[in-house]
């Protein structure tokens, strides 16, 4: 049952199972979550993803440990932790989900330090870590996107 529920919540009730783009089906798995979480405002936000991050290394640790691979494909919930992340620091328009979404999915490609070296830790640390990084560049980016007013 422990396994079943880990797997539930690794690939994010099953976007992880999509035989294309895991990591984007994942990613857009978690926009009704932060349209719920959108009111409460970014602090909201950044806590749910904080809860998610601790409960997606157990879930990441039971699928690595379960399958022998070191980032299963099918793990997503660091998708969800990491786009989370990035959609704290956006404006609560369509535009700037858009672009919270599109701007998380460049960093968790591109890998930009620390994202890489958070990558190299053991089990669902490694897995989830480094969509963190990439979160936090997202929203990084967004703040000055919002400082400069274009967004």
């Amino acid at each position: 049952m422990r396994r079943s529920i880990a797997f539930l919540v690794a690939t994010w009730f099953g976007c992880g199972r999509v035989p294309i783009a895991p990591g984007t089906a994942g990613t857009l798995g978690a926009v009704p979550l932060y349209l719920a979480l959108r009111p409460k405002g970014p602090i909201a936000v950044l806590g749910v993803a904080a809860a998610l991050a601790a409960v997606g290394v157990w879930a990441a640790n039971e699928v690595v440990d379960s399958t022998g691979q070191t980032d299963p494909q099918i793990v997503v919930i660091d998708e969800v932790v990491g786009v989370l992340v990035t959609l704290a620091a956006s404006p609560p328009t369509w535009l700037g989900l858009a672009a919270g979404v599109v701007l998380f999915r460049i960093f968790d490609q591109w890998k930009p330090w620390p994202a890489r070296r958070l990558e190299s830790l053991r089990g669902g640390w490694g897995v989830v870590m480094d969509d963190v990084a990439a979160g936090v560049w997202g929203a990084a980016v967004l703040v000055l996107v919002r400082l400069a007013r274009l967004l």
